[in-house]
């Protein structure tokens, strides 16, 4: 958990951990292999997938694909020094971005 979170600090302020943690819940498995745990930030089939199974499926926009595929790109830009690009950092950036970390946050 804390990887994570040192990872995500590197680009936003402040870190919601209870959402990091429920993101890190929601991957699972995929977390569990080096490849599935990272985002190709250049290959356009892998960020299609993160458009259609994470903003899409999870988060439940509505935007057309091209503005959704505009946010991943920001995204993987912001990121562009970070030759592994975490899944989990790339998913809370644009979670936070949608403002829908909520999501990802058990109720007490």
């Amino acid at each position: 958990m804390a990887t994570y979170v040192t990872d995500i600090k590197k680009y936003t302020s402040s870190v919601n951990e209870a959402a990091v943690a429920g993101i890190v819940k929601h991957l699972g498995i995929a977390l569990r292999n080096r490849d599935s745990s990272l985002v190709a930030g250049t290959d356009p089939a892998e960020l299609a997938r993160v458009r259609d199974s994470f903003l899409k499926k999870k988060l439940a926009l509505t935007e057309p694909d091209s503005k959704l595929d505009a946010e991943v790109s920001a995204v993987v830009q912001k990121m562009k020094a970070d030759t592994t690009k975490s899944r989990v950092t790339v998913y809370y950036l644009l979670a936070e971005h949608y403002k829908k970390l909520e999501l990802f946050v058990k109720p007490a």
